[in-house]
């Protein structure tokens, strides 16, 4: 049996379209049907139901599929080697969130650089455009916010971040315990600092913490949590802030904690490669690397 045909066929169950499978391989769609309906033909039963939104797998391709993937996986593990310099490097291409993987990952994986790992480093506001970039063959292992569906990418929960509600100590002393009493109808007379028009961090505590949606809008987009919370700290605003992005200027009291609600608002991180590249040893090493990093973040 042809192996580039099993390739095709693995590329396609992972992906779950010929339009995705073929952009993945660099082929156009004609070609990755034509080479799915030979195998197809050489093993005298279909392998893929078609649908209007993508393939689904018959009984027969799953089997296939769980058979053949391991293997094919291996093979890319042997090429892939020869992707080495002269000194034994490897380079992994990372993507994630410009904030969590500066502050977090990249100072993580630092001491694989001393073992023979480069780091290159991509940085996406939103998970969409992460996975997606991940899924066409831009990075090895990707940090989102969002865990993909399909087969074509393979995630772990990496940790969990608390969302603080926090301003400058003036705004904090202007409001005094009317926080306590009034909630987030107090709080809405607060200017907004956020990293988008649609302000997603504070739409999504407004809606776990008091069960409604801000009235207010944003009076400072910034699109780095970074320049939120200077902002914040310069006194332009309310604005929720990952804990372990704004700690430390809590401590100093740069910022103050508007709210203490009883269960606070979390947000999941994930770890995201593409099915089967765990095979290769140094996207391997660093998502280990990176899973117990988290054990203390």
């Amino acid at each position: 049996m042809d192996l580039a045909l099993l390739r095709t066929f693995v590329t396609v169950h992972r992906a779950g379209s010929f339009t995705r499978a073929a952009a993945l391989l660099g082929l156009s769609q004609p070609a990755v049907t034509g080479q799915i309906r030979t195998l197809e033909r050489q093993l005298g039963r279909p392998l893929f139901l078609r649908q209007a939104r993508g393939v689904t797998p018959t009984t027969i391709g799953d089997e296939l599929a769980h058979r053949a993937a391991p293997h094919l996986d291996a093979l890319v593990e042997i090429t892939e080697t020869g992707l080495d310099d002269e000194s034994g490097v490897r380079t992994l291409h990372l993507a994630g969130p410009p904030e969590f993987t500066s502050v977090r990952a990249l100072p993580a994986l630092t001491p694989l650089i001393s073992q023979g790992l480069a780091l290159r480093a991509s940085f996406f506001g939103n998970a969409e455009e992460t996975l997606d970039g991940l899924a066409a063959g831009h990075h090895d292992l990707a940090i989102a916010t969002a865990r993909p569906r399909g087969g074509l990418l393979t995630s772990t929960p990496l940790c969990d971040e608390e969302h603080v509600l926090v301003a400058s100590p003036r705004w904090a002393a202007r409001l005094g315990h009317d926080v306590l009493r009034k909630g987030h109808v107090v709080l809405e007379q607060l200017p907004v600092v956020e990293v988008h028009e649609s302000l997603p961090l504070v739409s999504r505590y407004w809606g776990s913490v008091f069960d409604s949606r801000p009235a207010a809008a944003g009076a400072v987009i910034a699109p780095d949590l970074r320049a939120v919370l200077e902002s914040a700290a310069a006194g332009a605003g309310l604005a929720v802030l990952p804990r372990y992005l704004c700690e430390a200027a809590l401590e100093r009291g740069e910022v103050v904690a508007l709210y203490d609600p009883p269960v606070p608002p979390l947000r999941t991180y994930f770890l995201v490669v593409r099915t089967g590249t765990l095979a290769l040893p140094h996207i391997a090493r660093a998502h280990e690397w990176l899973l117990r990093a988290s054990v203390d973040w």
